[in-house]
């Protein structure tokens, strides 16, 4: 599995569709050491229009007002960003969004925490977060990688 994705957007000139970008995503953060970004597209309205909405790339995402965002994310195993979670207290990691996510785990495996429990998540697994409190917990040895796309909610 790639580390940062290339990205493919088609577009129309003179009435024909036509291949309108063929790159490597240029958009990617490494907030934390492994814990790689790709920020592959956002919107800020709904109905979407077909242009893109530039927005910074963040660790803790900030989707556009009715807009939606696209991201790849390479999470490293906890060990690797030196995360340890004391008994009985929340991952250091938690946040909440206001959106409506649509996530796929598409390789390695992860553990989804929200306020009152977990569940491991392998590659094939989908999650519809709704804009919860929660955390990603990669306790095994090896990168976890998901496709996720966030929508403005409320």
């Amino acid at each position: 599995m790639k580390t940062i994705p290339r990205r493919v957007v088609t577009g129309i000139s003179n009435g024909k569709s036509i291949i309108e970008q063929d790159n490597i995503v240029t958009k990617v953060s490494e907030h934390f050491p492994g814990l790689i970004i790709s920020d592959i597209w956002s919107t800020d309205c709904s109905p979407a229009k077909f242009e893109e909405k530039i927005i910074e790339n963040t660790a803790f995402p900030n989707t556009p007002l009715n807009g939606s965002y696209f991201r790849y994310v390479q999470i490293p195993p906890d060990k690797d960003l030196g995360i340890v979670t004391p008994v009985n207290q929340p991952h250091p990691l938690m946040h909440q969004t206001e959106t409506l996510d649509y996530i796929m785990i598409l390789s390695g495996e992860i553990y989804l925490i929200v306020d009152e429990g977990e569940t491991l998540l392998q590659a094939g697994d989908i999650v519809i977060q709704r804009g919860t409190n929660h955390a990603w917990s990669n306790r095994s040895d090896l990168p976890c990688i998901q496709l996720a796309v966030l929508l403005d909610a409320s």
